[in-house]
């Protein structure tokens, strides 16, 4: 019913930039929190940034003044800028969403994540 779409991975050089975007699409009918998660290789999955349908952000220390993330709710999106990357930023970053499908309770989403890799 719904899907998280997301794109703008790739390889970058360490200390260069890339901007994740995510789609959220189908049967929707309000979008709550959105946010992106990351799961580097032997680790777990980890919260990167969240952004509430108000736009209030909260970030993980440690990409804090690093990445930026912003939401457009006319579009359904949610982005991901990231800055100065950094060779530990290498992972697969997921999108996620709490959506409702209807006016009974909201569900988590996950989209099929995206690879960034930071090497040189």
């Amino acid at each position: 019913q719904v899907q998280l779409v997301e794109s703008g991975g790739g390889l970058v050089q360490p200390g260069g930039s890339l901007r994740l975007s995510c789609v959220a699409s189908g049967r929707i009918f309000s979008i709550y929190e959105m946010g992106w998660y990351r799961q580097a290789p032997g680790k777990q999955r980890e919260s990167v940034a969240i952004i509430t349908s108000g736009g209030s952000t909260n970030y993980a220390d440690s990409i804090k003044g690093q990445f930026t993330i912003s939401r457009d709710n006319a579009k359904n999106m949610v982005y991901l800028q990231m800055n100065s990357l950094k060779p530990e930023d290498t992972a697969v970053y997921y999108c996620n969403a709490y959506i409702a499908t209807s006016p009974d309770r909201p569900y988590t989403y996950w989209g099929q994540g995206t690879q960034v890799t930071v090497s040189s």
